[in-house]
Order: structure tokens, then sequence, then C-alpha cells
């Protein structure tokens, strides 16, 4: 192989490696959410924003979702997405969903309870703390990331 080849063989190579996580985020979401709600609207904004191919449903009564995901009342938000085989519930944060998507984990889906402060679509405040959770396919709930206020 002559040296000119060689290299544009590494080079071609190295691009390939360095384009494949924009494939990740042009993955198809898709939200089911109040049309009333506004940080609902800002938090499929930012998953838009961070290049995700995202379909929104508005819907008045989330509850049917919320059972078709078999999601537990204890880990439910105000809105919730699909995506890659999984749900998220509520306002998980990106890089959460970015860590999800690399390691591809065997679990139902990632859920941030409830409406925290700070948190993504409600503020994205860097002294926000709280918990992003993993729900097992057996409803077994774990944490999977912590969110602490950055310095």
């Amino acid at each position: 192989m002559k040296r000119r080849d060689f290299l544009l063989c590494g080079a071609a190579l190295s691009s390939g490696l360095m384009v494949r996580p924009a494939f990740a985020t042009g993955e198809s979401m898709v939200v089911y959410k109040d049309p009333n709600c506004g940080c609902c609207h800002e938090w499929t904004s930012a998953m838009k924003n961070a290049g995700f191919s995202v379909v929104s449903h508005d819907l008045d009564d989330l509850e049917p979702i919320k059972k078709r995901f078999a999601i537990p009342a204890d880990m439910q938000g105000c809105h919730t997405a699909s995506l890659a085989g999984y749900f998220i519930e509520g306002h998980v944060p990106l890089d959460a969903i970015t860590r999800l998507l690399a390691e591809r984990p065997n679990i139902a889906g990632l859920a941030v309870p409830g409406m925290p402060s700070g948190s993504l679509g409600m503020g994205d405040d860097p002294g926000a703390s709280y918990d992003v959770f993993a729900v097992a396919k057996d409803g077994a709930i774990g944490v999977y990331q912590s969110v602490r206020p950055r310095p």
C-alpha cells in the first residue's frame, strides 16, 4: 500500500468514527405531552436542538400512555417520551439520555419524577439537584445518575 493510500484510508476511518455520535442523536423520539404545558415544550425543544428527530403528540390525558409503558406511579413526570425501545419519563437531562443510548442497558426506561426545579425544561439551572432513576423491566427502581450543582 502506498503512503498516500494509507493516509487517505486512515483519514476516512477516523472521520467515520467522529461522525458516529451524530447518528446517535439523529434517533427518532416520540413525545407525549400536555398541549398547555410550557415546560414540556421546553424539554421537547431541547431534544430537537440536541439533534433528535422528535414527533410530538399533544394529549389532554397522559394516563393511558403511562400505563402503556408501565411507568410506576411514583416515577411519573409531566411528559413521556419513547426512544430506541426505552421510555423517557419527565425532565430527564440530555447527558443521561446520551449515556442511555451509548450503554444500552437492559432496562425499561429512565425517569425524573415530578417537576424538579432547575431540571431541563424547568429552568436548566446549574444549581439543580435531583436524581434520574432507571426503571427495570420488572419495575425495580434504582438511581441511574445524580444531578448535582455545577461549580
